[in-house]
């Protein structure tokens, strides 16, 4: 595989060395930073290292303007380590409902509870340490000690691979191996000294988010405009290249509404793993079969029921179709639902815990139904 950054070089790279190069980008990425960029976020306040660690998690996949309110409730809730690791998954997750992707909550929970029974407390302070805890990667890690602990440490999240993909001229998928090791290594030649290594963490995720977009990005206000090999070659709406299109595989599944005279629904806890693990969710079958099945099981009888349309539900390995069937109890209490976990709730109140986002959707839905 031959990489298009040997190909294409910015301007000052020819006519320099590469050292050069480094720190003109630097340079012009930090001059940038500190007359355009953001120094009022909410984890820029009393900067702790485990504040910046919930924000990075948080902040995986996620806009900023999502994760701000997210944020506050969880400082306000878990101030700190111990906070977090002390409390139930269910709280944790209960904050998350809505944030998506809740393994990075599972995994902050678990990572407290091991900060605080290995390091007392105290988030560690070297890459391999950090690396070593659910749900942090080198990028993280770098993030965490730059910002918190200005040490000088490269990251390499998705708006830092745009910028070095497209000021050095890289075509490929940033998500390839081969792609990915080179812009580690450029990310690595373009770090500053420590003093400046937050600002510089900052200022490159600030580059990304705000001027170099991933769709219509705002070239006229970059400041690696002059030596950018995308935008010299006008090729800034193709590069980076997208990662290569795949077919979704679809999966089915049955929802299970069991609602009952007072208008409460039967929600049961998944398994800590897989799919919405830990959260509560409606009784969920793999096929109308054994669907049919549960309902003989845990009703011992036929109530009235009728299908509702259908929920599509997009992971970023499949597309799944959900079936809800709306079970509307005669009796007010059936005997046979009452195993562990599962709760009957009343709509409107405080949830048991985290709710997968289809749930929350059919709650809601259920008003009208």
């Amino acid at each position: 595989m031959v990489l298009t950054a040997d190909l294409i070089k910015p301007k000052e790279e020819a006519a320099g060395s590469g050292a050069n190069v480094s720190c003109a980008l630097t340079e012009h990425v930090l001059r940038w930073w500190r007359k355009h960029g953001r120094k009022d976020l909410p984890w820029q306040k009393d900067v702790t290292p485990y504040r910046v660690w919930v924000s990075e998690i948080m902040l995986q996949q996620t806009q900023v303007g999502t994760v701000i309110p997210y944020f506050e409730r969880f400082m306000q809730r878990f101030p700190d380590v111990g906070h977090l690791a002390a409390a139930s998954l269910d709280d944790v997750l209960r904050l998350w409902t809505g944030l998506g992707y809740y393994a990075r909550a599972r995994h902050l929970h678990q990572a407290a509870q091991k900060i605080l029974a290995e390091y007392g407390g105290q988030m560690p302070s070297s890459v391999q340490e950090l690396c070593a805890l659910p749900g942090i990667g080198r990028s993280t890690a770098g993030a965490i000690l730059s910002l918190a602990y200005k040490q000088s440490h490269a990251i390499l999240d998705g708006n830092v691979k745009r910028v070095l993909c497209r000021y050095h001229g890289i075509r490929e998928w940033p998500g390839a191996a081969a792609t990915e090791r080179h812009l580690w290594a450029l990310a690595e030649t373009h770090l500053p000294a420590s003093e400046e290594a937050a600002a510089y963490t900052q200022a490159m995720m600030d580059l990304g988010s705000l001027v170099c977009r991933r769709t219509k990005p705002l070239c006229q206000n970059c400041p690696l405009r002059s030596a950018c090999a995308a935008y010299r070659e006008g090729r800034t709406d193709e590069w980076p290249m997208p990662r290569p299109r795949r077919s979704l595989p679809e999966k089915e599944i049955w929802f299970i509404v069991l609602r009952d005279h007072a208008g409460r629904v039967l929600l049961e806890q998944r398994d800590p793993t897989g799919v919405w693990g830990g959260l509560w969710s409606f009784p969920m079958m793999e096929s109308a079969q054994t669907a049919a099945a549960w309902v003989d099981h845990e009703l011992g009888k036929t109530e009235n029921y009728r299908p509702l349309a259908e929920i599509q539900h997009v992971f970023s390995h499949f597309l799944l179709h959900i079936h809800p069937l709306l079970i509307e109890l005669q009796t007010p209490l059936v005997t046979g639902v009452k195993d562990q976990p599962r709760v009957w709730y009343k709509p409107g109140q405080p949830s048991p815990g985290g709710l997968a986002a289809p749930v929350v959707r059919l709650i809601r839905d259920l008003s009208n139904v």
